[in-house]
């Protein structure tokens, strides 16, 4: 009789710690039905900043491994521009646009409730250029580039995100761009060296096993 209490007690225990390790899984609450999550993710952003005091867009894209829920390690990059405006100096219709990416990292609070809060930075390099604009009348614009620089980049967000599906995250994001001195040595161009450096806000989908 004893044999037996402890092979129950034992079988009990081993069944018990088998079904806790995988509800782990299985307790990461949406806003839909289904909770299971695990692995990573892969994403694409879009943002609205100024840059010369003139509308800009941040286009971007994502990826990363998912490490205990709690942190996204990965790679990401962005690209931009901003309105073209006549420039009296050079004669010429010129905007702003350029790139960057690099490793990113994304600490996560709270990740199994439906609605919490990420943490992502982005550390890297990237390029800017002056584009001038030259209409030909025919549908279409001839971009050239004037001047360029290259630039280090560390940029800093938070995102408020929703748990919609077990593969998708909906997420609202405000961030700031810190970028080293931009040096257009061109004399014909007025760009200031903390040109790129300021705020964004946009969205960004995340598809993915969280």
């Amino acid at each position: 009789m004893r044999n037996l209490t402890l092979i129950a007690i034992f079988l009990a225990v081993t069944f018990g710690a088998r079904a806790q390790n995988e509800g782990e899984y299985q307790d990461i609450q949406t806003l839909m039905r289904g909770n299971e999550s695990v692995g990573g993710y892969g994403a694409i952003s879009m943002q609205y900043t100024e840059l010369e005091n003139r509308d800009a867009f941040v286009f971007g894209a994502r990826g990363g491994v998912i490490v205990g829920h709690m942190i996204t390690l990965g790679l990401g990059g962005s690209g931009f521009f901003n309105d073209l405006h006549y420039d009296a100096t050079s004669g010429m219709d010129l905007s702003l646009a350029g790139g960057y990416g690099g490793f990113f990292f994304e600490p996560i609070l709270f990740p199994k409730f439906p609605v919490h809060v990420a943490f992502p930075v982005l550390i890297g390099a990237g390029g800017v250029a002056v584009v001038s604009s030259d209409d030909n009348n025919d549908w279409s614009d001839n971009y050239n580039s004037e001047a360029s620089d290259a630039f280090m980049v560390v940029e800093p967000g938070v995102e408020i995100e929703l748990n919609v599906t077990r593969f998708f995250r909906f997420c609202i994001g405000g961030y700031y761009r810190y970028t080293s001195d931009i040096d257009i040595q061109d004399p014909m161009f007025d760009v200031s060296t903390d040109i790129l450096r300021g705020f964004s806000g946009g969205v960004t989908f995340k598809f993915g096993r969280f």
